[in-house]
């Protein structure tokens, strides 16, 4: 089995908030590319998911999580 990587915790945070991605980058001071790999469930560092979660005051586990392909 193949684990990856799931943002939609992240991507419905932001719809819940009003918040669109461009905004995401300037409050959590993270780049296009981080963004766009985010949205590709593509991998970033801890460091981009830590400042995603001090600009929205959550825990990693509120943005994203682990899903299991049954490959």
């Amino acid at each position: 089995m193949n684990n990856e990587i799931s943002y939609n915790k992240l991507w419905k945070l932001l719809i819940d908030r009003g918040i669109k991605k461009k905004e995401l980058q300037e409050i959590s001071g993270i780049s296009a590319a981080s963004i766009a790999k985010l949205g590709r469930n593509g991998n970033v560092t801890v460091k981009v998911l830590v400042k995603v979660c001090q600009a929205f005051n959550c825990k990693i586990n509120d943005i994203c999580e682990i899903v299991r392909n049954g490959n």
